[in-house]
């Protein structure tokens, strides 16, 4: 049987050339996915445990004082008193913050939290262990740093030039005095980092005289549990130890989190492949299985039994499986290399690849049961005619009827699935997504099974243009692809699969998008926007004091104060300047004015006001907790009272980045709140938003890296810029489902070429020419593709809007985005992709000899 099976795979390896390409496009997502993962996971682990190799005991403070308030610190004596314990080889004090490092043009060096700053402290040779100088030396004096290498060459430095670095204190030039190569865990995954003094560390990233943390490395015949145990015994209330290797899984444990993420989204567009590469494979099957009728049945008739046949064709699906699935496992590799290189950054590079056995397992067996599984309904099917009636004449595909089983079946899940999307779309209760999602795949399930049926009208739509095009060859192009509705349907269901996510993205994408930007700059009526570098520490009311000597600028912090209480209501006051800030944000004011603020009153969102119950000239109790850092909650706790009028209400949405919900002037919040959090600070130029106006505001601000003073497009990309990132790289990882749907218009056409070589040679004998077979073969392809696009575009956007809808219930503001250049971008490549599978099929069709084919039986 094996012997069998194997020269069928060979003599038939043509037709199933696809199934393998398929399969093997499949295993390769699989492959790439896990080999990513495990490859970036081990380096991530490989670099976070070589920072702490370094590390035998590290020593930090645990929060005493008040909710809220900073954690204890550790002071130069508790370092010298750990130094003085048994086993205790050193014993680095260690402050860690923030700092941002300007280039050359003053532009921030590197993005999002990866701008950290430390203390260079050298023992009694003048090295610190933890950093390799590759040039220069660590910083002696308060106004010099060193630079880590990257950091360095990112912003063209050597040593001996000046550098302008941004804290959460301020801006100011150094010298750069060393470029070193970190071995410490604060770069350990590529941050960039910056080295101060001692003394300069403490003074702008904590306290002076104060370190956040003790490194202790221990002495020859000291193990780190022995040197654990002793530092346990001796260490002052509020402090805490751990080993350098227990700190790196802790790190490694959140260092992977990101790269695990990103395999785990991977394998859900594998298995997306692979579910669409299984209408492949069956609709394989089903052709060659009837196509060789007649050779399954001579083998019944000279003893075979049923049995037999069955197990030499799930051989022959083995075989391609495993054949397959090597090339997949091999393409797979380096596709995984080509996803480190595409998701690569300073903080994760590119790593050394991994392929574990498991990843091979996992592949082999998905790769060979696939096919297996695919292929058992069209050999079942097969095995149930006679060998008789198989020997008289090839069986006949039976076509979709409307009332069979399958039709009845698939339109049931297809009518359920959509009622439970449209109740889940319009429920309020908390698991309406999860309903959604349920009745998504049922009618997923409905539609691929009722596709069959749907192709007869749709055909009949499309045949008045069809014949329009062209009289002849689009009348049986139309014939040609009704003709087994059941493998057109299953053609068409694959790339419906593709649309139907691809459409869904794109609406729910665009609405995302649109929804982020109006939440951004819908309420923005100022020329810039100043916050805080990603990572920084909040502004304060004095960052934006500067601003004042400016000629022409108008500005505003908003000044967020928390711990109120108003008529016995949690509330949050945002201070602002009454005189400008009508200027600075478009405040929609649907009962008083906002002229009250002068007045020392406040101005309340209409959603807080209805929430509460809240109405104009009311006078609301006022009562704040303030509890003092670093103090005892019982001893530190101050309540203050008073009370506040309601002048005014204004229309805004919830979800807003700008707005508050409670607008008070900021000599109100003085009055209760020492040191309100500044959120922003809204700023305005005479002459609006241009050059020379950024570099007044920026050279005002004292040229602060760790400030970022943004535009209203500026905005925009900060807050919705990932989205259509992440959406560009989706819309790359479903290319892969398309592709594989293209493969099976190709293969669907091909098979059918094969059938019909008699029906063509005959065609070709009564005057019709090559060009007129390929321009044939290429409009049924455009009708598949068309079917499919169609399909999948109208599910799409019906889930598109179901999951939309759920999310206008609770988030005021967005409404459903339909995208219609983009749908219809995504209609015309499912169409380009069908024409072009189209191309091998048209040309052996075109090339059939015509005495060869008029002979076949």
């Amino acid at each position: 049987m094996f012997r069998t099976a194997l020269r069928n795979v060979f003599a038939h390896k043509a037709r199933l050339a696809m199934t393998a390409f398929a399969v093997m496009l499949g295993v390769t997502f699989i492959t790439g996915s896990l080999v990513y993962g495990d490859s970036a996971n081990r380096a991530t682990t490989a670099r976070v445990t070589d920072g702490f190799r370094g590390i035998d005991v590290s020593v930090s403070a645990r929060a005493t004082g008040a909710a809220g308030g900073p954690p204890a610190v550790v002071d130069a004596a508790t370092v010298a008193a750990l130094a003085k314990i048994e086993g205790v080889a050193t014993a680095s004090g260690r402050v860690n913050g923030f700092a941002a490092v300007a280039d050359r043009g003053g532009r921030l060096i590197g993005s999002g939290s990866q701008h950290k700053a430390g203390n260079h402290t050298p023992g009694p040779d003048g090295k610190d262990p933890a950093y390799h100088f590759v040039q220069g030396s660590g910083p002696t004096r308060d106004d010099a740093i060193a630079l880590d290498e990257k950091t360095a060459a990112k912003g063209g430095y050597r040593v001996g030039d000046r550098v302008r670095v941004g804290t959460n204190e301020g801006a100011a030039g150094y010298t750069l005095s060393g470029i070193f190569r970190a071995d410490g865990p604060e770069t350990a995954t590529g941050d960039s980092l910056t080295l101060f003094t001692d003394a300069t560390a403490q003074r702008l990233l904590l306290q002076s005289g104060r370190f956040e943390s003790v490194v202790l490395t221990a002495a020859p015949g000291t193990s780190p549990q022995q040197l654990l145990g002793r530092v346990e015994a001796k260490l002052p209330q509020g402090l805490g130890a751990i080993t350098g290797a227990q700190l790196a899984r802790i790190k490694t444990n959140t260092a992977t989190g990101d790269s695990s993420t990103m395999s785990q989204i991977l394998l859900g567009f594998a298995a997306v492949a692979l579910f669409v590469s299984t209408f492949l494979i069956s609709n394989t099957f089903t052709m060659l299985v009837a196509r060789r009728t007649r050779e399954l049945a001579l083998l019944r008739a000279v003893g075979a039994s049923r049995r037999q046949v069955r197990r030499i064709l799930l051989t022959e699906t083995l075989l391609v499986g495993a054949i397959a699935s090597a090339a997949g496992i091999a393409l797979g590799t380096g596709v995984a290399s080509v996803l480190q290189n595409a998701f690569a950054t300073d903080s994760e590079p590119a790593a050394p690849l991994v392929l574990t056995p498991t990843t091979v397992i996992v592949a082999l067996l998905v790769g060979t049961a696939l096919p297996m599984v695919s292929a058992w309904l069209p050999i079942r099917r097969a095995m149930a005619i006679p060998p008789v009636a198989a020997l008289a004449a090839a069986e006949p595909a039976a076509p979709a009827r409307t009332a069979s089983l399958r039709t009845g079946l698939s339109a049931a899940l297809a009518l359920t699935g959509a009622i439970a999307v449209v109740y889940g779309a319009l429920s309020t209760a908390e698991d309406n997504r999860l309903v959604i999602g349920c009745g998504a795949a049922l009618t997923l399930a409905g539609a691929i099974g009722f596709v069959p049926l749907l192709s007869r009208p749709f055909v009949a739509l499309l045949r008045p243009l069809l014949t329009r095009i062209s009289p002849v060859y689009g009348d049986l192009a139309a014939r040609n692809t009704v003709r087994d509705p059941r493998r057109t349907g299953a053609t068409a269901a694959a790339l419906a699969i593709a649309l139907t996510l691809a459409s869904g993205l794109s609406v729910m994408g665009a609405s995302a998008t649109q929804y982020l930007d109006g939440a951004t700059t819908r309420d923005f009526a100022a020329d810039y926007l100043l916050k805080p570098a990603e990572g920084a520490a909040g502004l304060t009311p004095a960052t934006a004091a500067p601003l004042a000597k400016v000629p022409g600028l108008a500005f505003s912090p908003l000044n967020l104060s928390t711990q109120y209480r108003l008529a016995g209501a949690q509330s949050v006051l945002t201070g602002v300047d009454p005189t400008t800030i009508g200027r600075l944000l478009h405040y929609d004011v649907i009962e008083g004015s906002l002229d009250v603020l002068g007045k020392g009153q406040v101005a309340v969102a209409d959603f807080k006001a209805k929430k509460e119950g809240w109405h104009v000239g009311q006078v609301l109790p006022l009562e704040r907790t303030e509890t003092r850092q670093g103090v005892d909650t019982a001893q530190g706790a101050g309540t203050r009272r008073g009370s506040v009028t309601i002048g005014a209400i204004y229309r805004a949405d919830e979800q807003s980045k700008l707005m508050p919900s409670i607008t008070a002037p900021d000599s109100l919040v003085a009055r209760y709140d020492t040191a309100p959090t500044t959120d922003a600070v809204l700023i305005a130029t005479s002459g609006g938003a241009d050059r020379a106006a950024l570099g007044k505001v920026t050279r005002a601000l004292g040229d602060n890296p760790a400030l970022a003073v943004l535009d209203e497009a500026d905005l925009q990309a900060r807050e919705s810029g990932d989205i259509g990132k992440q959406v560009n790289v989706f819309y790359a990882l479903l290319s892969m489902a398309l592709a594989i749907a293209a493969l099976g218009i190709a293969n669907t056409l091909a098979m059918s070429v094969l059938e019909r070589r008699r029906e063509i040679g005959t065609l070709r004998a009564l005057g019709v020419d090559r060009r007129g077979v390929v321009r044939m073969i290429r409009l049924e392809a455009l009708v598949l593709g068309a079917l499919g696009a169609t399909i999948g575009t109208v599910l799409g956007v019906f889930l598109g809007w179901a999951l939309s809808n759920t999310l206008q219930e609770n988030v005021v503001g967005y409404a459903l985005v339909i995208p219609w250049g983009r749908l219809a971008l995504g209609v015309l490549i499912a169409m380009t992709g069908a024409l072009l599978a189209s191309l091998w099929p048209a040309r052996r069709a075109s090339r059939v000899d015509i005495p060869a084919a008029m002979t076949e039986q």
